[in-house]
């Protein structure tokens, strides 16, 4: 019981960090559209990045919405925020001109909260990912009993 209401949580979370930044970055989408496009890391990119990382986010949180998909939603949570953070740090460490591209109440942040806020949610899919895991063959191990019983009768 505890580790499914962890999963419900850990995916309720990701769900509105993911939509909240989408919205945000929609809603102001030319800004966003001209901050990825002074990355030095993603110069060149400025026209497809945008919708790009719009796109995966809305669907990282579909995956993450839809028990069936939870399991690949967290894999892909995990994947984008170790992303996001890789970059990050890439850019604090070998870039002179660190723009942000966050929207909203991240913008606030500097980049140490940020880094830190990144790394907990990189700490939060890797938890989803063991827990969903164990709980899926939980599950598969319990339809199974269910199957051979049934044959049974």
């Amino acid at each position: 019981m505890r580790r499914r209401i962890a999963i419900e949580v850990i995916s309720f979370l990701f769900v509105l960090l993911f939509l909240y930044a989408a919205l945000n970055k929609l809603i102001d989408y030319q800004k966003f559209k001209i901050q990825v496009g002074q990355s030095p890391l993603l110069t060149g990119f400025g026209d497809t990045v945008p919708w790009m990382v719009i796109g995966v986010e809305v669907i990282v949180s579909v995956l993450l919405i839809i028990p069936k998909f939870r399991l690949t939603g967290f894999f892909a949570s995990f994947s984008l925020m170790t992303m996001f953070t890789a970059y990050i740090v890439a850019i604090l460490y070998f870039s002179p001109y660190v723009p942000c591209s966050c929207g909203g109440v991240l913008e606030k942040l500097g980049w140490t909260e940020h880094l830190v806020f990144n790394s907990v949610f990189v700490v939060l899919g890797l938890t989803g990912i063991v827990l969903q895991a164990e709980e899926t063959k939980m599950m598969n191990a319990a339809k199974d009993f269910s199957v051979l019983q049934s044959s049974m009768v």
